[in-house]
């Protein structure tokens, strides 16, 4: 329990250390128009959107994303948008073409309307989005119609050989490239160059430039997932278009400003300070979160509080998606423009997204993105901070820049959570430590700041001591906290109701409900008892040279309806017989046997509630928290319960757990 309240203490530290410098900025666009009156005195900008499976990630979702970048109010010559598909799909690159045709309508569309947001299927389906004339009702159908064709061929699994001719690019798949989705050569598309003349919309102004880009797999080379498909498309961009600014996004995460770009300019090109900007970090928000947020996915504080505090540091985390780079910072390259034929353009770019270009080089190490860690983004934010530049957090006071699809299962977010913990744990023992690698490098604040992530996998077990010591003590009558007579006992009181109360105010005050800062507790609560279990364990294991790396895990953006619908009345989805859900349910069951067996046994005894009166207080609250696994457990049917081996193996566990505790 002592090694317990150590590690615990530190991360409340830590904790505290981002709280200490809160930052936040805002932009002032209009001065920019002021000092940059000609578009062609702004700088290019590189839009990257990254895809890596075509049924976990469907083409509707990701042309979604790649037309709501392509209809921002930015110069369109100064724009460029990259599709990288690490899943190297026909379907995707259908899509896309698909989509290129569409952008000659909806581009002018959103323009002449100043529509928000610039997705379709998210302006679509807005309440306020309402008929209005014929154009809407004409620009609906062209959608649906466009959204028909790619779903159709989805379901087919292949685009048929009449289809094949509408563009070039479909050649790359023909039968003698035997294309699987790890083994494939480098294909590098131009599907709109926006140089050319004919590359116009349907108002005759010009189109921003999209790019197909799967680089080149092989079983015998590591194709380092998400950052190494990041580093292509640096080196690719960089024949092509050179954007000094590159704005990156997940496929699932679409923009919802269509003035992000010239928010973003405002720190770069600040007179004073904007030479020392390396990158502008949105945070990470969803359109689909439920009032009181059930599985924590937008937790408040962490956005507006925590990350705040890191960006006052000049530290901010660089999360992996909605972040604007400078590109001197990731490359050492500042930008130039290209005069090569778009053949030229491809087939260069070819070489550089090869398997073999980077054998030799600095990519991967101090080029680009860092290689080697499931979280490279956080590591090579860091790296760039390291390295003399700073970087911003910015929170637009506005509605978000950017939104994602959150997970909508309580399984795809704890899987999401145990990839993101075990890399962050991967940082902090490796030798980019920020307490070691960061030392003398960045303020003593933004290392403390760091570790609040690094050591989410840490709080497992010391968290664990405590869901399932005190339960267990008290069914035996073994007191872990001083008595309530005691004066030893106020200061357990006070930690405890003084790091409550300032929770929940301040979880107010960031805009959560009083149920939706409950439900965030229960979240951190399963987390630390599951998902952190396995990045403990994971981690320490690959250290010690006992088990092999793990892989990028995509999770899944599409679930049924019976799932979206109880999502959406707030009813937690477990669904599943996974050992996740087998620790979880043993925990709660412990501590239900605990609070009612200790009840049992100490309510009558004088002096009894006096004496285990901290241990009865945090059985209740844990019990109180994990009521959604006792109604999934006992009283639900549906396929969102738990199922019933499930009880049957909790029950069993707790009950051997408390058994051998009486020995």
């Amino acid at each position: 329990m002592f090694a317990a309240e150590l590690v615990l203490g530190f991360h409340w530290i830590c904790c505290q250390a981002v709280r200490w410098n809160l930052t936040r900025y805002s932009p002032l666009p209009h001065l920019l128009s002021q000092r940059f009156t000609h578009e062609e005195e702004l700088p290019a900008v590189d839009v990257f959107v990254c895809t890596a499976d075509p049924v976990i990630e469907p083409p509707t979702l990701v042309v979604n994303t790649v037309l709501s970048v392509m209809s921002y109010n930015y110069p369109t010559r100064k724009l460029a948008v990259y599709l990288s598909d690490d899943g190297c799909s026909e379907l995707t690159f259908y899509a896309l073409h698909q989509a290129s045709q569409f952008a000659k309508h909806w581009i002018p569309f959103c323009k002449r309307r100043n529509i928000e947001p610039r997705s379709p299927d998210a302006y679509f389906d807005k309440p306020t989005a309402r008929p209005s004339g014929q154009e809407w009702e004409s620009m609906k159908k062209l959608y649906e119609e466009m959204k028909s064709r790619i779903e159709t061929m989805a379901e087919k699994g292949s685009v048929p050989p009449e289809t094949r001719s509408q563009h070039k690019g479909f050649l790359q798949w023909g039968r003698h490239n035997n294309v699987t989705k790890r083994n494939h050569q480098s294909i590098v598309e131009i599907v709109i160059d926006g140089r050319e003349e004919d590359a116009v919309d349907e108002d005759g102004d010009r189109l921003p430039t999209l790019v197909y880009v799967a680089r080149e797999k092989r079983p015998q080379f590591h194709h380092n997932f998400k950052a190494g498909a990041m580093n292509a498309l640096i080196r690719a961009s960089s024949e092509m278009s050179n954007g000094a600014v590159i704005l990156n996004l997940d496929c699932d995460m679409f923009s919802n400003d269509p003035d992000a770009i010239r928010d973003a300019l405002c720190f770069f090109l600040d007179e004073q300070s904007g030479h020392r900007i390396a990158f502008v970090q949105h945070p990470q928000q969803y359109f689909n979160v439920t009032k009181n947020d059930l599985y924590g996915n937008s937790p408040l504080q962490t956005d507006k509080v925590e990350l705040a505090g890191m960006g006052g540091y000049g530290a901010a985390l660089y999360i992996g998606t909605g972040c604007f780079h400078r590109r001197e910072a990731l490359c050492g390259n500042k930008g130039r423009s290209s005069q090569k034929t778009a053949k030229e353009m491809e087939e260069a770019s070819k070489v550089l997204v090869s398997c073999s270009y980077e054998e030799g080089t600095r990519w991967g190490k101090e080029m680009g993105l860092v290689y080697g860690c499931p979280v490279e983004d956080v590591v090579t934010g860091m790296k760039i901070q390291c390295n003399g530049w700073k970087s911003i957090y910015y929170r637009p006071q506005k509605e978000a820049a950017f939104l994602g699809v959150a997970p909508n299962t309580l399984e795809i977010s704890l899987i999401q959570h145990k990839r993101w913990a075990e890399g962050l744990f991967q940082i902090f023992l490796s030798s980019y430590c920020p307490l070691v690698y960061g030392h003398k490098r960045l303020p003593l604040g933004a290392q403390l700041g760091y570790c609040t992530y690094l050591l989410w996998a840490a709080t497992a077990f010391p968290t664990l001591c405590y869901l399932v010591l005190a339960p267990l003590c008290l069914l035996q009558g073994i007191p872990l906290f001083p008595q309530v007579s005691s004066p030893w006992f106020i200061p357990f009181a006070y930690v405890y109701g003084a790091r409550t109360i300032y929770s929940l105010v301040e979880g107010l005050m960031c805009g959560y409900t009083v149920k939706g800062w409950w439900n965030l507790q229960r979240v951190v609560l399963l987390r630390r008892s599951s998902s952190y279990v396995f990045s403990f364990v994971d981690t320490v294991a690959k250290q010690l040279g006992l088990s092999k790396a793990s892989g990028f895990a995509v999770t899944a953006k599409v679930v049924t309806e019976d799932v979206r619908r109880r999502y959406e009345e707030e009813v937690m989805e477990f669904g599943s017989s996974s050992t996740t859900f087998i620790i979880v349910a043993t925990v709660a069951m412990v501590n239900l046997f605990g609070l009612v067996g200790g009840i049992g046994k100490w309510w009558w005894v004088d002096g009894g509630m006096s004496l285990m009166g901290l241990q009865f207080g945090l059985c209740s609250v844990v019990v109180g928290l994990n009521l959604p696994v006792y109604v999934a457990l006992f009283f639900r049917r549906d396929d969102g319960c738990l199922p019933v081996d499930v009880m049957f193996k909790a029950v069993g566990l707790a009950s051997l757990a408390a058994c051998l505790m009486a020995i």
